[in-house]
């Protein structure tokens, strides 16, 4: 049986984990990505001030970041999770959301409500992509 290649991503145009983990794992030709909450990757502090569509849009330039890193881009995305702390934020996180795969296939998604996020966030998004 042949071994899996499983590579660290990382990037410096995203966030450093806030804990044990990377920012993505490549196994294959599949990519993980880790959640990405609205981290400034030079400060390491939270951006928006509590503003859910400040934060959306950091989210999601995190998570390019770390795509592009591994060489992909959002066309690669086949799933991902919005974490939310506030359900009620579905519209205006889904309107910004839905700017990146604009002319491209959106892939599968959950959209779920949590009772908190890491530091105090209000959105978080983690994705898997298909590199091959």
């Amino acid at each position: 049986m042949p071994s899996l290649s499983i590579e660290a991503i990382k990037s410096s145009a995203a966030p450093s984990p806030v804990g044990p983990y990377n920012q993505a794992i490549l196994a294959g030709e599949w990519l993980f990505c880790s959640g990405q909450i609205a981290l400034d990757p030079c400060t390491g502090e939270m951006v928006g001030d509590g503003d859910v569509e400040k934060e959306t849009h950091q989210v999601l330039k995190n998570l390019l970041a770390v795509l592009k890193a591994a060489g992909g881009d959002a066309s690669n995305i086949v799933r991902t999770t919005i974490f939310l702390s506030n359900l009620n934020d579905f519209n205006k996180v889904n309107n910004i959301y839905s700017e990146i795969f604009k002319d491209k296939i959106s892939p599968a998604r959950a959209c779920v409500e949590v009772s908190a996020l890491p530091k105090g966030g209000l959105v978080e998004i983690d994705c898997v992509a298909w590199l091959g």
